[in-house]
């Protein structure tokens, strides 16, 4: 059978009820069958005049309901309340389920809730795992394998909303293919803020903080992404986060460059942060190279080192040390200030561990620091001028 043979929507129903025979575990399928189908029928129903008090409806065809009717609480409307869950984004939901804060420290038993799982082909799972393999969210996570087993792919056309300024969150997205930009709107007018060029990752902070979307995302060409339901994100990457935060909240406390952020912004920090350790004499950074993340050093201590210039001008491979840091000092955020590839390479001095932003977070979440760190530019300056004798702009 082809697939312009398969009835419209047969996908997603049958996949609803199978996520819901996973959570439940029921001894009877058929009877369970007979009681999930004909719950999906009173949903439709009942979801009709909830659309006329204001309901909204997204690109998943999923409806927000917004219980403004205070008399509307019967038994059947309570039942619906416990029947409709938060799984694939691909079926209804209601607000009330899904937009619950979520307490990751109230939440002791992973067995709790059945995993989520998503049957892929080999060659799927490997295009996932590629996807998601510079995934700073999925670094430091024991259930890697957990958070592939439970995510779905979504094919993406072109200037397809993906998610909505303002709606409430239902799915984190890691891009395989495809560019989408970053819109938002300001005093009624959208702006263009970025965009994501066939890799990385959006959706996360509203499954996070429980708030709505920040941006809009749209598709400029074909795509491919890869979803991870809120639940699901919920079980495994916010409750990971959240040892993370216990790990490093006093750390983040006490750098400098973080000082002018609120609390707030510090712990949004730390939930992007990957860490990373390197031996003696490893090279973190290499001068030349794209720049692709920032520092922050945790223990021990790297050096920072510049290529000479021979009296024609013409760099050599000889390298002069110009400065070392240690512990609450960064070190790669001027390529990243600047736009230009690294000026320096970095070497680690003894075991050293440090803790990893990638670009994107840099972008989203230390924009309130640019202004610092542009400063110390003029410091990078002064001690090139010192050693090489000459005016060094790194600006430019």
């Amino acid at each position: 059978m082809s697939n312009s043979d398969i009835p419209a929507g047969l996908k997603e129903l049958l996949q609803g009820y199978t996520v819901e025979v996973l959570r439940h575990r029921p001894p009877d399928l058929v009877e369970f069958a007979v009681r999930h189908f004909t719950q999906i029928l009173a949903n439709r129903g009942n979801d009709k005049p909830a659309k006329k008090r204001g309901g909204k409806v997204s690109r998943k065809g999923v409806t927000f309901a917004t219980n403004s009717d205070e008399n509307v609480q019967d038994e059947r409307e309570e039942d619906q309340e416990k029947l409709v869950k938060c799984t694939t984004g691909k079926y209804n939901r209601r607000v009330s389920v899904c937009a619950e804060a979520y307490n990751p420290d109230d939440d002791d038993d992973d067995d709790t809730e059945p995993r989520v799982v998503h049957p892929k082909t080999d060659e799927q799972r490997r295009r996932l795992q590629d996807a998601c393999k510079d995934i700073l969210l999925f670094k430091t996570l024991e259930q890697f394998s957990e958070v592939l087993d439970g995510m779905f792919e979504v094919q993406v056309k072109p200037q397809e909303h993906i998610i909505d300024q303002g709606d409430d969150g239902d799915n984190f997205y890691v891009i395989e293919r495809g560019v989408y930009d970053i819109v938002v709107a300001k005093d009624g007018v959208s702006v263009r803020v970025g965009k994501y060029d066939n890799k990385g990752s959006f959706g996360e902070l509203a499954l996070m903080y429980n708030t709505p979307r920040a941006a809009t995302i749209v598709a400029t060409q074909e795509g491919a992404l890869w979803g991870l339901d809120r639940a699901t994100f919920h079980r495994l990457i916010v409750k990971n986060n959240a040892k993370k935060r216990r790990m490093y909240e006093a750390f983040v406390e006490c750098v400098p460059l973080l000082k002018s952020l609120e609390l707030s912004e510090r712990m949004k920090i730390v939930d992007v942060l990957g860490a990373r350790c390197f031996k003696d004499g490893e090279c973190i950074i290499a001068q030349g190279d794209s720049a692709d993340c920032f520092y922050f050093m945790e223990s021990g201590q790297v050096r920072i080192m510049i290529k000479t210039k021979t009296q024609a001008g013409q760099q050599d491979d000889t390298e002069v040390e110009v400065a070392r840091c240690s512990r609450g000092q960064y070190f790669g955020e001027l390529a990243l200030v600047t736009n230009k590839p690294r000026a320096a390479s970095v070497y680690a001095v003894g075991e050293t561990k440090c803790l990893v932003i990638d670009i994107q977070a840099f972008e989203r979440l230390l924009g309130p620091c640019k202004e610092i760190m542009k400063r110390n530019i003029s410091q990078y300056e002064d001690q090139l001028v010192a050693l090489f004798g000459s005016s060094v702009d790194l600006k430019n």
